[in-house]
């Protein structure tokens, strides 16, 4: 049952992310600076996408003579091409955000990660292309690769798509523009804190 629910949930996602995408909107973004992640998966998407509308047109053409079974498998063939659009559509519009106190990393519908930025100890500007799973560690490729990676001084908490929790020390990402995401970090990490008001 768990994960029927984390199924309909993530799908649900998908398609509020499509809306999202079609009215050029991001989801909550509005108190801290995104950072794009998705432009690496465009193109692969994009292949992936016309591969099925293709498969669907073949399909409609071998089963043009049993119309009960052609409508199962248009109705399901359409229903793939959405997912398929709404994972692309939940990595555009849920970009990683940077505020005051934490860095809200993404991936797709599936991951949100909030850092608060006290427990970064450190940034670097990393591109790796291969990821062996390790306790500890999260890592968020996009098109096999992560050029960020950031060590933390203190785990937090991430829960895994069926809501298992992981403590993490050691997450890697992806971001469009690495350099900036990295130099934002560092200024947002070492920006000295407000000073508190006079007494009244």
């Amino acid at each position: 049952m768990r994960i029927a629910r984390a199924l309909v949930r993530h799908e649900l996602r998908l398609f509020a992310s499509l809306l999202l995408w079609v009215t050029r909107r991001t989801h909550d973004t509005r108190d801290g600076r995104p950072f794009g992640h998705a432009r690496g998966q465009g193109a692969m998407m994009g292949g992936l996408a016309f591969v099925c509308v293709v498969e669907t047109a073949g399909m409609a053409v071998l089963l043009r003579g049993w119309p009960v079974v052609h409508a199962v498998v248009l109705l399901l063939d359409v229903y793939t091409v959405l997912l398929v659009v709404g994972v692309h559509a939940a990595c555009v519009t849920r970009p990683h955000l940077l505020d005051s106190t934490h860095l809200r990393v993404r991936d797709g519908a599936h991951v949100d990660l909030r850092i608060p930025l006290a427990d970064i100890a450190a940034v670097r500007r990393e591109l790796r292309t291969t990821h062996e799973p390790a306790e500890g560690e999260l890592n968020l490729a996009v098109g096999a690769q992560t050029d960020v990676t950031l060590e933390l001084a203190t785990p937090v908490a991430h829960f895994t798509f069926l809501g298992r929790e992981r403590r993490v020390r050691l997450v890697r990402l992806h971001a469009d523009d690495p350099d900036e995401l990295a130099r934002a970090l560092t200024r947002a990490r070492t920006a000295p804190s407000p000073s508190p008001g006079l007494p009244g």
